[in-house]
């Protein structure tokens, strides 16, 4: 009996099948987040290095007004309609790893209808990444556990983030300081080798405020690591 060669056989050849899987990001910020991405896809390591994932931010040039919790919300519904639809049509099934996915990352800062925007968002099978009271919380955490509340205040959380000893020069090896809007560039040496810190503490952030049924009061939270995890496929970087 002759045996199957393996490019002859179809069990095997689609074993050895690379996947690709398409993300849609709609982000609140228009530097820090994005920029967070590229180094996510540029640096992270994949959990399954044969699949590929496309991630887009599909956002950038939407105006400030767009860029609140609910119409990135909004939006990201009506793209994930769309997706869903080119996706059932090429064959791909619900159940299927490269079944696409569609994110919002925003945050909770001073804006209304948090709990509104999640809501809709759940039922739409909508992903989101929340920080409260912004994404710069997730990137403290990648320097130290900060488990009090920042009052719902960004700019305590940036100043913060700023003070971190080595944050400055991560931007130029003489520089001692950096300004707000310089700051919200991210730079790889914030972040390399730090994951696994920061997704621990956020778990813990988490597990604090597990019992409050508002978003709103989540203060101070961050699950920006389940982004990197379900939707860019990565498990460290």
């Amino acid at each position: 009996m002759v045996r199957d060669r393996g490019r002859d056989n179809p069990a095997r050849a689609k074993k050895r099948q690379k996947l690709r899987r398409e993300v849609y990001v709609f982000t609140e910020g228009e530097v820090t987040e994005p920029g967070f991405i590229t180094f996510v896809t540029k640096n992270g390591t994949r959990k399954e290095p044969r699949h590929e994932v496309v991630c887009k931010v599909e956002n950038r040039s939407a105006p400030s007004k767009r860029r609140k919790p609910l119409p990135l919300v909004e939006e990201a519904i009506t793209k994930w309609h769309e997706v869903q639809r080119a996706a059932k049509k090429a064959g791909i099934k619900p159940d299927d790893w490269n079944w696409p996915q569609v994110w919002c990352l925003f945050d909770r800062d001073r804006h209304e209808d948090i709990p509104t925007a999640f809501s809709r968002a759940k039922r739409e099978k909508v992903h989101v990444a929340y920080s409260h009271p912004c994404f710069e919380l997730w990137r403290l955490l990648h320097y130290q556990n900060y488990t009090s509340t920042f009052g719902g205040v960004c700019d305590s959380a940036a100043d913060r983030l700023k003070q971190q000893d080595g944050f400055a020069r991560t931007y130029g090896p003489t520089l001692r300081s950096v300004s707000p809007e310089r700051a919200k560039q991210v730079m790889p040496g914030q972040l390399s080798g730090r994951y696994k810190t920061a997704q621990r503490y956020a778990q813990d952030l988490a597990r604090r405020q597990a019992n409050r049924p508002d978003q709103n009061g989540w203060d101070p939270y961050t699950d920006v690591w389940t982004f990197v995890e379900q939707g860019m496929d990565v498990s460290d970087y």
